[in-house]
């Protein structure tokens, strides 16, 4: 240990003391950017006994969620449904596809970091960059690409921080004059509750953690991969060893199952979703969500103002501008305490600026209205 650092460890350790956990926890409904609420027959599906996830029982949990997920989401792409949060795919795409360069549009903090994870794998990455709430523009992707030599473009769909929706769709349509540039897409906090065909703008890879919108319990991510992309990664020296799209999928193709030791119980919640989410369909789960969007927006506009730019907002992740300068700690606390319904601040900076409704999930209009009528009655409005 260099000398020096003993107090610093001391001091980081005893910063957190053992808070112990209770069973009397009020309970609270979530209208957060993630997780959401969660079907109550979903959580009882996690409290099947264990069997062992080499046994045939494993091949007919995984095979149905690969399957299905490919179902709702419309795509022929190979599809991994890892134990892992979707920061693992940040780390696995940009090690699968990325050899030196990386082009990266930054609007926000997850699209910041997005950029960050690349560069502390070593890779060398350029950002566009843009101010808080404002959406990443074609043009300019477009310009960078003529100035540079990129591996791939890594982009956030859905900007949580601010609540911008960035248009991908654009952006994958321009890329298909790069067919050597990779399209890797962070669709974290939307995917399932806001509709993108995925071959049909030349996605490569399209990644999300299933506590957003797919309304399931947090703990598995999500990742599409084209043929191309699985192709890259087999000529490449190195790639990410628990993420590796030939390791995750060739595995899948023997066995039926994952590489290494999944979750199970949170796997049997995501068939009991997945089955639910199909019945609705992706094109009328996409229109619920673009009607609690419009309707969030609406009261936002009515009583505050909006934080991202006009024409690029989320769907599933309102940031709403706190032009009335509440309280929005305390506003956020009175409303748990008293409605036990739970919102988000604003996110690093913009913490009191701003709050953020999560309206993704199973949640409705109807569901959204309750949140929004009792922030009304603790601010006065």
């Amino acid at each position: 240990m260099p000398p020096g650092c003993e107090s610093t460890l001391y001091e980081v350790a005893a910063v957190t003391k053992k808070q112990e956990y209770r069973d009397n926890y009020p309970e609270k409904t979530l209208y957060l950017p993630g997780p959401t609420e969660v079907r109550e027959d979903v959580v009882e599906a996690m409290a099947e006994p264990m069997f062992g996830h080499r046994m045939d029982r494993m091949t007919d949990l995984y095979t149905t969620i690969v399957e299905d997920t490919k179902e709702f989401l419309d795509t022929d792409q190979n599809v991994i449904v890892l134990t892992a949060s979707g920061t693992e795919f940040w780390e696995a795409t940009t090690l699968n596809l990325v050899d030196d360069r990386m082009l990266v549009p930054t609007s926000g903090a997850f699209s910041e970091r997005q950029a960050n994870v690349a560069e502390r794998l070593g890779k060398s990455v350029d950002r566009v960059e843009y101010e808080w709430g404002r959406a990443v523009k074609p043009a300019d992707i477009r310009d960078a690409l003529e100035a540079g030599d990129y591996d791939a473009v890594g982009m956030v769909m859905n900007e949580t921080s601010t609540g911008v929706r960035n248009p991908v769709e654009a952006i994958g349509d321009l890329l298909g004059d790069y067919p050597e540039t990779y399209f890797i897409v962070d669709a974290i906090s939307c995917l399932g509750g806001d509709y993108v065909d995925i071959e049909g703008h030349n996605i490569d890879c399209i990644f999300t953690s299933t506590q957003k919108a797919f309304a399931m319990p947090p703990g598995l991510a999500v990742c599409t991969v084209s043929d191309a992309a699985y192709e890259r990664e087999l000529q490449k020296e190195s790639a990410s060893w628990y993420g590796g799209f030939q390791r995750c999928l060739d595995y899948y193709d023997r066995k039926g199952q994952t590489h290494s030791t999944p979750a199970t119980p949170l796997m049997l919640a995501y068939r009991k979703q997945m089955k639910y989410m199909l019945e609705e369909g992706h094109q009328q789960r996409d229109r619920r969500h673009r009607e609690m969007a419009e309707y969030t927006r609406g009261w936002a506009r009515d009583h505050f103002g909006l934080f991202p730019e006009d024409g690029y907002e989320s769907q599933t992740v309102t940031c709403i501008e706190n032009t009335r300068g509440i309280d929005v700690a305390g506003t956020i606390e009175t409303v748990s305490e008293e409605y036990d319904m739970v919102f988000s601040s604003g996110y690093g900076d913009i913490s009191e600026e701003s709050f953020r409704v999560g309206h993704m999930g199973e949640h409705t209009v109807d569901s959204v209205r309750e949140l929004t009528d009792a922030i009304e009655d603790v601010t006065g409005l």
